[in-house]
């Protein structure tokens, strides 16, 4: 019988004890939990500002890519007590009906709960567009998010140039749009708002800009989640807004045969990536780190995302 591998490790103050950290995640490549525990580590600055007051969902791979994973909402069966939940409405609405159900979630708001969470082998972290207060009561959406999805043939190139034509759209209603790989195929935009809102606004005010692109670029926009009608063009997923529905958080790990991340990127690559098919591609882990080093959080901006 082989010895369960344990370290115990002090991290903010807190003793954990870490296992497995020689299995690999990601058999592709080699990436094993130890490697994944130190992404988190090293990119905890950029990210726990994103994961800060959200509840997360996350996706756990317990025996690596390729192998079974589930979506885990509910804080798991022996969460320390010193890691933070909030129960909360399933649609995450402050107006909803409490007979609907709740959901208690963890927050990943220290690089300790980080850690916790990163040695379930929770490679996905997704977070929604809104937060909740010191009280644990929902706070509303204070940004919006979009989605964009390429239908094939269309690819990354194709997001890119659309992503310009919705950053205009968010500029002509005052919003300064922030461009995020998603890891997978695509584009995400976000834009924070003024002030919170009910997810209903936020959803409504994303699917308004998607609908009126659509309108003006049909040949390359739309609108409709029929899956029979995004070929050749870019799906604007405006229902991630939903106060039930989570979106990808920036910086988090996915679960790609290659390791890929959720990473933010200029406007001056997007436009190049828009000019050329190899101007732009999603990053990996290490890219990230790198450029974490070399140029900061892409995502920090004066709107407060």
């Amino acid at each position: 019988m082989v010895e369960r591998e344990e370290v115990r490790v002090e991290v903010d103050g807190r003793v954990l004890t870490l296992t497995s950290l020689s299995k690999v995640l990601y058999p592709r490549t080699g990436m094993t939990k130890g490697e994944v525990l130190n992404y988190y580590a090293q990119v905890a600055p950029a990210l726990l500002s994103q994961l800060q007051d959200r509840a997360v969902t996350r996706i756990r791979w317990p025996h690596g890519i390729g192998d079974m994973s589930f979506f885990e909402k509910n804080a798991p069966a022996g969460t320390p007590s010193w890691v933070r939940t909030v129960t909360v409405p399933t649609t995450g609405s402050r107006t909803a009906d409490h007979k609907e159900g709740t959901l208690t979630f963890p927050i990943l708001d220290s690089l300790a709960a980080l850690t916790w969470a990163a040695n379930l082998s929770a490679l996905e972290l997704h977070v929604h567009q809104w937060t909740v207060g010191a009280d644990g009561t929902p706070a509303g959406a204070n940004r919006i998010v979009i989605d964009l999805d390429p239908g094939e043939p269309a690819g990354l190139q194709e997001c890119c140039e659309v992503a310009l034509l919705v950053r205009e759209a968010l500029g002509a209603r005052d919003l300064a749009a922030t461009p995020v790989l998603s890891g997978s195929k695509g584009v995400h935009l976000y834009a924070a708002l003024p002030e919170p809102v009910e997810p209903e606004v936020a959803t409504a005010l994303a699917k308004e800009i998607a609908e009126d692109l659509q309108k003006a670029h049909p040949s390359k926009v739309t609108a409709t989640m029929t899956k029979s009608r995004r070929s050749g063009k870019v799906f604007l997923d405006w229902s991630q807004n939903s106060g039930s529905k989570t979106t990808i958080c920036p910086y988090s790990l996915r679960g790609k045969e290659i390791p890929t991340v959720a990473a933010p990127v200029t406007w001056d690559e997007v436009t190049e990536g828009a000019e050329d098919p190899l101007g732009i591609d999603q990053l990996g882990p290490n890219n990230v780190i790198t450029r974490l080093s070399e140029r900061g959080d892409l995502f920090t901006s004066p709107t407060g995302l």
